[in-house]
């Protein structure tokens, strides 16, 4: 689910069903795919490969597995890839497209959209029960101890 604010995303929730987890995220630095400099083609229908980095910890892990099964498992050929770099508790997504120019290159394009995600909560059930529902992890970033820490 994506919330917006007068017409530009700032938040998302995923949950899986039919028991869950359900991950809350913050959005930020939003580029859509038309807003991109260099206009690519139409983006193919074949499923992503992931490349995951920066997941780290243990909730590092299971916030990579909330966000990667999203994705089918795409065939071995396929030229499309995303990327979810963990920097500073900021998830960078990126989208693109390869090409293989010889065999020592590789050409990227990026297909957009890119944003940021900040979770700030993961919930144990899914998003309608979320009021009753044990909480696994939530972002408490006004505790003095925890000030520039970094959990994932």
């Amino acid at each position: 689910m994506l919330h917006e604010t007068r017409g530009e995303p700032d938040g998302l929730i995923v949950s899986h069903l039919p028991y869950g987890p359900t991950a809350y995220f913050g959005i930020s630095n939003v580029v859509l795919r038309h807003d991109l400099k260099d206009k690519a083609a139409p983006i193919s229908e074949a499923y992503p490969h992931l490349i995951l980095d920066g997941f780290n910890s243990q909730l590092g892990d299971r916030i990579s597995d909330i966000l990667k099964y999203l994705f089918p498992l795409p065939k071995v050929e396929t030229k499309r890839l995303i990327t979810l770099n963990n920097d500073n508790d900021y998830i960078s997504f990126r989208h693109h497209v390869y090409n293989k120019e010889d065999h020592k290159t590789v050409k990227l394009k990026e297909l957009g959209p890119r944003f940021e995600l900040k979770p700030y909560q993961v919930v144990l059930g899914t998003i309608d029960g979320a009021a009753t529902a044990k909480k696994e992890w939530v972002l408490r970033p006004y505790m003095n101890s925890n000030k520039k820490r970094n959990y994932l």
